[in-house]
């Protein structure tokens, strides 16, 4: 009896979780209608409330933890009631979205209480806060509902939240060209996303986790492949991966809070979770599973490559995030043997990853905006709580030795081996590769941003941010440092998710654990020492060079994934609409146009013969005579 109070207690506490999303949506609500009268208390405002959400969702979670099945479904009222198409609007509260939610609170809050000091200066802060307020409720309802028209929802709010926060520098042409092109392309995916949510309604009747994940049993090879296809197209749009990750550099044109928001904790996760949460459809198609692993592993290489040729900052921290994302990809393709591995190197890329975000905003509080790493050098004396938080964010990201990079990498580099076979050795070997080239990359931009020779403009006098600014950073140093080790050995990610994704099956390694971790660092020490010999023992020009390999250009030009875009997409897209303006206009309007004209015509040459005069009338009743009889004996003697 106790343990059915106890029980009924917990889920009672858990009633009321739906405040989760509601507390940002009201703050939005508020913040973006109230005028200017809240101007001062915007940023207090905002941050509160998603300190407050943070709160719940760590009570919930704590709640949660309590009961056996750890797992509680809130029905709040019928959504879509229409004939066989019945949604409820409900929520699912269980170890995947319970992860989730204490990421997008908790980093989520600490970028807010960052922005409080990075926009402390700008006109536009209370619009600001609020469209940080609107995007977590989104992610929160993506995360958080029960069926998957729920979360499309929450899908499409994020997606809106994302341009307006991309583009709130909107007089800027390249913030308002990059919202548009995000906007755009995470459109492409959606269609996916959407046309997979018909096809569970037209073969399973439903769109609820319970019984399209639970029903997925029913479902043929060939239905089960082409939804993990269509599921995946949405993933990629919304995660930056291949073919539909030229978005995301260019995401970085808006204020670097949301750079932080969007790469690290929220949007760019979104697609690892859409494919975490199908799990029961992936585990029945080994081609779906394999298509994922592939895109995870070009993708991984594509950012990686191009991040080693960048000079903007925040560029290079961009491409980074599409190459980690492209290891949770990854990860999660490989089946029940990495769906955990590849959420716990979400949770720790969302620690090293916002941190190197917001060091990156530091540095360029401290350096008047400016984003090039060749007017940089020698800042590690003049900013030094930056360098030190942005240094352990660098370190975890490369897969340091026992920081919280090294666990969840290591752990991918060692699934995608176990695969086994030919695609096991080529995905395990990209991702060694992806290891060493990251090294390289990240260790170049540390040295042309924190050492060397200063290489400023006239005039800039860097500077420390201050400590509403420097407490995030510090806060996230210490996630990069300890989340892997306390999520693997102290807290196990593994067995918490176990009522998710089942029991991580036992596999006899192809390279032993110990063998994989040599390698990475082995790599990784090949990675800093290439770009010592390449940057750290040369001077760094202030202008890049205009005489480069063929491997640089193409890095450069973002491995022309923007001209393939363009060639493939975009300009056949202009040429079929054109084609079809003409036709409409020549064909279609001109042949109505053409009908008028000759009824007009005809009706204007027939109107001048009535002129009034009566002999004109007299000669066409004689002709028409005429013609009547002469038709007549042509029957009569015909």
């Amino acid at each position: 009896m106790d343990e059915t109070i106890e029980y009924a207690a917990a889920t009672g506490a858990l009633s009321t979780m739906w405040l989760l999303i509601a507390l940002p949506l009201f703050g939005a609500a508020v913040l973006l209608t109230g005028g200017r009268r809240l101007d001062k208390t915007a940023p207090s405002m905002g941050t509160a409330t998603v300190a407050l959400t943070f709160a719940l969702s760590v009570f919930y979670v704590v709640t949660l933890a309590g009961l056996d099945n750890r797992s509680v479904s809130l029905n709040l009222f019928s959504f879509i009631p229409v004939t066989d198409l019945q949604v409820d609007a409900g929520l699912l509260l269980d170890p995947l979205s319970a992860v989730f939610i204490l990421l997008i609170t908790g980093v989520g809050g600490l970028i807010h209480l960052y922005s409080i000091g990075y926009m402390h200066d700008d006109p536009g802060r209370r619009r600001f806060f609020g469209y940080l307020n609107l995007f977590v409720a989104a992610m929160l309802l993506l995360v958080l509902g029960n069926s998957f028209v729920l979360l499309y929802v929450g899908w499409e709010g994020v997606g809106l939240a994302s341009y307006l926060l991309i583009a709130f520098w909107y007089t800027r042409p390249g913030a308002a060209t990059a919202a548009k092109k995000a906007f755009i392309m995470n459109r492409v995916g959606d269609v996916g996303l959407a046309i997979a949510i018909f096809l569970m309604f037209a073969t399973l009747g439903s769109t609820q986790y319970a019984d399209v994940l639970g029903g997925a049993d029913a479902l043929t090879g060939g239905t089960a492949t082409a939804l993990a296809l269509l599921l995946l197209l949405g993933a990629c749009g919304k995660s930056g991966q291949f073919p539909l990750q030229a978005w995301l550099p260019d995401a970085m044109e808006g204020p670097t809070p949301v750079s932080a928001l969007i790469h690290a904790a929220t949007m760019v996760t979104a697609g690892v979770y859409l494919i975490a949460r199908a799990a029961p459809i992936y585990n029945l198609t080994e081609t779906g599973r394999t298509v994922v692993a592939i895109v995870g592993a070009v993708t991984l290489l594509i950012g990686c490559i191009a991040g080693c040729a960048k000079d903007d900052i925040k560029r290079v921290l961009a491409w980074s995030t599409v190459s980690q994302i492209g290891y949770m990809f990854l990860a999660v393709g490989l089946g029940p043997a990495g769906y955990a591995v590849g959420i716990l190197h979400l949770l720790t890329h969302g620690f090293f990853k916002a941190g190197l975000f917001l060091g990156a905003g530091s540095v360029m509080h401290g350096m008047h905006d400016e984003v090039d790493m060749r007017k940089y050098g020698a800042l590690a004396k003049r900013m030094k709580i930056t360098f030190a938080t942005f240094t352990l964010g660098y370190l975890a990201l490369i897969g340091f030795p026992f920081l919280s990079g090294f666990y969840s990498k290591d752990l991918i580099i060692e699934a995608a081996f176990d695969k086994g076979g030919t695609s096991g050795w080529l995905l395990g070997g990209a991702a060694l590769l992806g290891a060493g080239l990251t090294a390289f990359y990240m260790t170049r931009l540390m040295l042309m941003t924190f050492f060397g020779e200063q290489r400023w403009d006239k005039g800039v006098q860097p500077h420390e941010s201050p400590t509403v600014m420097t407490v995030p950073m510090i806060v996230l140093a210490f996630g990069s440092v300890f989340a892997g080790f306390l999520l693997v050995n102290v807290f196990p990610l593994e067995s918490w998710l176990e009522p998710v994704f089942g029991p991580r099956p036992e596999v006899e390694h192809v390279i032993e654990p110990i063998v994989v971790t040599l390698l990475v660092t082995v790599l990784v020490a090949i990675g800093i020492a290439a770009a010592w010999l390449f940057v750290g023992r040369r001077q760094v020009a202030r202008t890049p060079p205009v005489s480069v390999s063929a491997v640089v250009r193409a890095a450069r030009a973002n491995l022309y994934g923007d001209a393939l875009n363009e060639s493939v997409f975009m300009r056949p897209g202009q040429w079929l609409t054109r084609a079809l303006v003409f036709v409409d206009n020549k064909g279609v309007d001109g042949a109505v146009n053409g009908v008028a004209a000759l009824m007009g015509g005809s009706s204007a040459r027939l109107g001048r013969a009535q002129n009034g005069f009566v002999r004109t009338y007299a000669l066409g009743m004689l002709g028409g005579s005429i013609l009547v009889v002469a038709a007549l004996l042509a029957v009569r003697f015909g």
